[in-house]
């Protein structure tokens, strides 16, 4: 007699034995439930160990990915050229591209939020020592979708004063951000006269830097 027959007294079914009674029928219905226990139990712990092998290759491939994320190169980096991106003016019309900036003095790209007191804070810096970089080309930026409130600080600080800032206008394609790699801003990265890459800025930058850069010597 199987020993899975034995449900069968729980079930309602009737097993013929004629040396079996209702104490044998109830000692072989326990040792059937504590094998099905057992096996419920092997079951169970196979299911853990492999869970926990699936859980710890997922945290290993998480670990190589974020890894991977550090180690990689942006694309300013890569390519250490200014790129040809779109700039969108403040008639929320016309589109100025990168590409015709000419090769003929450096370039700085400033990156803004008009409501960022640290942008605030580092256009004035810039506008207080624009005389001594007056050879120097300047386009701001910002990828907010309110021109209202890049209007408002375009006459705040009263851009349109200063002939060397070029352009001032929305990344409408979001490129900055992607490109350089912008988590906080105010972000700049100043190119040479040839359009090479000098150096990018996250943050705070001084005069007396930008000075010292765009005006070195070049090899």
């Amino acid at each position: 007699m199987r020993w899975y027959s034995f449900f069968k007294v729980g079930l309602g079914g009737h097993i013929k034995h004629p040396f079996m009674n209702f104490s044998d029928y109830f000692r072989y219905f326990k040792i059937g439930k504590e094998i099905l226990m057992h096996r419920f139990c092997l079951v169970a712990l196979i299911g853990l160990v492999l869970a926990g092998n699936c859980y710890g290759q997922e945290r290993s491939e998480l670990k190589r990915r974020k890894h991977e994320q550090a180690n990689d190169t942006l694309p300013y980096q890569k390519y250490p050229t200014l790129p040809a991106f779109n700039i969108m003016l403040l008639d929320s019309a016309t589109i100025f591209n990168t590409y015709n900036i000419p090769e003929d003095r450096p370039v700085v790209i400033l990156f803004f939020d008009p409501d960022c007191k640290h942008c605030k804070a580092e256009i004035k810096v810039l506008l207080a020592g624009m005389d001594s970089l007056k050879d120097t080309r300047f386009y701001i930026i910002t990828s907010v979708h309110d021109f209202q409130r890049i209007c408002d600080f375009y006459a705040e600080y009263h851009l349109g004063d200063y002939k060397n800032i070029e352009v001032v206008g929305r990344d409408y394609e979001y490129f900055f951000i992607t490109y350089y790699g912008v988590k906080f801003v105010p972000d700049l990265v100043l190119y040479d006269e040839r359009k090479n890459l000098v150096k990018f800025f996250d943050g705070h930058v001084s005069i007396g830097d930008l000075y010292k850069l765009t005006h070195q010597e070049t090899h």
